[in-house]
């Protein structure tokens, strides 16, 4: 195995074109999402954009477990100690925000990218990986594939976009998701856009090798699309998705968090006593999770509700290196990760505690609008790629 972070190679087409392939190559930590990763793949594919050779991308994780759990959090854990003690002034956060930059940059560049970009969303999906996965032109999800955005239980919130796409699901089940850190199957993440098509793992093969006998005629974009379309079609097997979890609960997810505030709503939640085996994990998990990190999620899906996702990643990389800063994002990643006795201490005991000050704190901007790292980043709604 290659210590490479991220592995590239390019597949021949039977038309003389090339399918770029990269690979996240860090099995071990579940691909986990470094900073390295970040900066090769978008360089890659900024490279295989202008590449008229190049026909289509296509995006996967090492290993069999993960396509990618999460952002590299440990790195950041560690960047932050160690920022306070070498420094004896807090944490300044100087690598958290060179990170979130990186990796919101790249995300915004999946959204936008102009050839067809097929993520193979096998095994573990979470947190950054899901970032990656979101903008695909084709988001695949297998009988292994499980979807998630657990920043609850690490004193963040669910960033890499989810401010802008959960808002886009059905009305509530954004907040649900993001409040309790549900796990879902490929058939939810269908039901509720977050993926394309159902391939079973077993066709992986078969499916690439269709992909490079594909006609891509004149590489015009609509032919590109077309050339992958036709070759998807013929591989789904939607039929043979797993049962869903979320869509038999809508109802009731939708009757729990609607037309209430944060603390009423996980006061809801935390008082259902339905008996299903989903909804009590989730439960179990917003109860650990962090108070502050719940006010967040709401608040977020407010304020994006009717914005445009690249204003989205703007107001994300803000608030992500805040809470890196100031809020509860050590103390969870030292308790889930680090030391590992799932025991955080976090800075208010419920939600209804949280002070509206702190929000506002950790809300506030840190940077002008001409000053904004992200500042250059477009407005993909008008690419006529679509999220949820």
């Amino acid at each position: 195995m290659s210590d490479l972070a991220v592995l590239f190679d390019e597949l021949p087409t039977r038309d003389g074109g090339r399918i770029g392939v990269a690979t996240l190559n860090a099995p071990k930590s579940l691909n986990a999402l470094s900073l390295e990763m970040i900066r090769q793949l978008e360089a890659k594919l900024d490279a295989w954009a202008v590449d008229r050779s190049v026909v289509a991308v296509w995006l996967e994780g090492s290993g069999d477990k993960a396509f990618c759990a999460g952002g590299d959090v440990v790195a950041l854990y560690r960047s932050l100690t160690e920022e306070g003690e070498n420094r004896g002034a807090g944490r300044d956060g100087l690598f958290a925000e060179t990170y979130f930059t990186a990796e919101y940059r790249l995300d915004h560049r999946i959204h936008t990218y102009p050839k067809p970009l097929m993520v193979w969303g096998d095994g573990i999906v979470m947190g950054g990986g899901l970032g990656l996965m979101a903008g695909g032109f084709q988001r695949l999800v297998t009988e292994t594939t499980r979807i998630a955005m657990p920043e609850i239980t690490i004193g963040l919130y669910p960033d890499i976009g989810a401010s802008w796409f959960l808002g886009r699901m059905p009305p509530g089940v954004g907040a649900y998701l993001g409040l309790t850190g549900a796990q879902l199957n490929a058939r939810d993440a269908l039901d509720l856009g977050m993926a394309d098509r159902f391939i079973p793992r077993e066709r992986r093969e078969s499916l690439l090798g269709a992909l490079q006998e594909a006609d891509y005629g004149d590489r015009a974009p609509r032919a590109l699309r077309a050339g992958v379309q036709s070759v998807l079609d013929d591989h789904e097997d939607r039929g043979a998705a797993p049962p869903a979890q979320v869509w038999p609960h809508l109802d009731h997810l939708q009757s729990l968090v609607g037309r209430v505030d944060a603390a009423c709503a996980v006061k809801r939640i935390l008082r259902d006593t339905t008996e299903d085996a989903w909804l009590a994990a989730n439960r179990a998990r917003l109860e650990a999770g962090c108070p502050v990190s719940a006010q967040l999620v709401w608040r977020m899906l407010e304020r994006h509700a009717h914005t445009g996702l690249a204003d989205a990643f703007r107001e994300e990389l803000s608030l992500s290196v805040q809470c890196c800063r100031e809020g509860d994002f050590v103390e969870g990643v030292r308790a889930l990760l680090i030391d590992k006795d799932k025991a955080p201490r976090w800075s208010h005991a419920t939600v209804a505690e949280v002070p509206e000050a702190d929000i506002q704190s950790l809300m506030s901007t840190r940077w002008s609008a001409e000053s904004h790292p992200l500042r250059d980043l477009g407005h993909p709604i008008d690419s006529g790629h679509r999220v949820g």
